[in-house]
């Protein structure tokens, strides 16, 4: 089968033939998938950018960890899967036990985890091997194309979560990518009564979050983000910050309009450390809190989203590209000429 494999430490991604994965072992199934979606941690890791290390000792491997499909083979003890159940997949794969906090139940925090896609061989390709406990039913109505969207999806409503936005709460979301759309998304659906949306330059991207619904659109090309937001909100600091830019002095200057006592939502993943003005950051009383990944919880939260209005969710896919192509649509990423990327193995 063809397959988008990193190879090697460096810049850029390989088409090549790969093996089909083995028969499914004990508590393993084999998917076939149908769609799968480039994220940002996937460009960061074809451009090679700090902090994609970690992957050295597993390559070669077959990346891809936004995606959906149907089960082809099902391996023992791997129930209730049945072989043609359309499922997505979680891409953390927790140790099971061997580690200190998946035995007091905190798989979340595996000390031994694996992502599928970074660490382990992914959805760039027709089949994939997965433990049955990464795949979560589709409901009715949400295809696989929509399914890919519940990993993103699911990291943008963790990041509300962690920020606990509530009802009636003004958000600025820092970035227009997937997964600030995801967080407008998912905060709007946790009864925020506005969420302002910055970016830079972004002017693909803003269309998206225009067709999502979303109006309150800052361009810090044009000025400054403080000025800006504080003009839009009469002056007001905001309730919640939640960044998804990986741009670290975003940080400070999200910091810049938020409420005393309020949160701030890091969800971006960073080339650098950030400086902060700590004396201003402790008068305010202002919180930094970090965000990575969903739990099982939030992922349920979102397909049950998807469920109610499946279509509300699919202007974040502007590219539709088959996998022989996927070089191609990792440029449009990375060029920010696309929002979402779907390829089809």
């Amino acid at each position: 089968m063809r397959a988008l494999r990193k190879t090697a430490a460096g810049f850029g991604l390989e088409l090549r033939d790969a093996p089909d994965p083995p028969a499914p072992g004990p508590g393993e199934v084999v998917v076939r998938v149908e769609h799968a979606g480039i994220c940002g941690s996937d460009v960061h890791a074809y451009e090679w950018t700090d902090g994609y290390g970690f992957m050295v000792p597993h390559l070669p491997l077959t990346m891809g960890h936004e995606f959906a499909g149907r089960i082809e083979a099902v391996g023992p003890g791997a129930a209730p899967w049945s072989e043609g159940a359309r499922v997505a997949v979680m891409p953390f794969v927790s140790c099971g036990g061997a580690c200190p906090s998946c035995r007091r139940g905190d798989v979340r925090n595996c000390e031994r985890r694996e992502t599928i896609g970074l660490t382990r061989d992914g959805g760039f390709a027709r089949h994939v091997r997965v433990p049955a406990a990464s795949c979560i039913a589709l409901p009715e109505g949400v295809d696989t194309e929509l399914g890919a969207l519940a990993e993103p999806l699911g990291v943008g409503c963790e990041a509300v979560l962690v920020g606990e936005v509530g009802l009636g709460d003004t958000v600025l979301v820092l970035g227009p990518g997937t997964i600030g759309q995801a967080i407008a998304l998912m905060a709007r659906a946790a009864g925020a009564g506005r969420v302002l949306v910055a970016g830079r330059a972004d002017a693909p991207r803003f269309e998206v979050l225009r067709r999502l619904g979303f109006a309150e659109l800052i361009d810090v090309a044009e000025g400054p983000l403080r000025e800006q937001v504080l003009a839009a909100t009469g002056g007001r600091a905001v309730d919640a910050v939640l960044e998804a830019t990986g741009h670290p002095p975003s940080v400070v200057e999200g910091l810049s309009v938020l409420r005393k006592g309020g949160a701030l939502v890091v969800a971006g993943i960073h080339p650098g450390p950030v400086s902060l003005p700590l004396t201003d950051f402790v008068r305010a009383r202002h919180q930094l809190r970090a965000t990575h990944g969903a739990a099982r919880s939030t992922w349920d939260r979102v397909l049950a989203l998807l469920a109610r209005d499946p279509e509300g969710f699919r202007p974040m896919i502007t590219h539709r590209l088959p996998l022989e192509r996927g070089l191609e649509g990792f440029e449009l990423a990375r060029q920010r000429a696309a929002s979402k990327v779907m390829l089809a193995p």
